[in-house]
């Protein structure tokens, strides 16, 4: 499946490989903690990522491949440093359902 320049493809709801496979990328702590952090500061570097989830860069860069890799998050390049912001609108309403607000809600 190709995504367009805008962010992933929606799902058909009866691809249950493919939503099994986006829960499974929900279902790992440390993805799930990125996700959260950048859903309400887009634009982290790796190493403010990986103070925010507790783990280190090499472990949150490994992170942030495979949810790049699945189209959910960006990166765009600032001097040195990678920024990565939360594209995949399914992931930012399921951290809306678990309760996660932006600032000032």
């Amino acid at each position: 499946m190709t995504r367009p320049a805008d962010g992933p493809l929606p799902v058909p709801m009866d691809d249950t490989d493919a939503w099994a496979a986006r829960f499974d990328l929900l279902g790992d702590p440390t993805r799930l903690s990125l996700l959260a952090h950048m859903h309400l500061h887009p634009g982290c570097t790796v190493g403010e990522l990986a103070a925010a989830a507790g783990t280190t860069p090499t472990t949150t860069s490994q992170a942030l491949r495979v949810l790049r890799r699945q189209g959910w998050v960006g990166a765009e390049r600032d001097g040195r440093s990678m920024r990565y912001t939360l594209l995949d609108d399914l992931a930012h309403r399921v951290l809306h359902l678990m309760g996660q607000r932006h600032a000032g809600q």
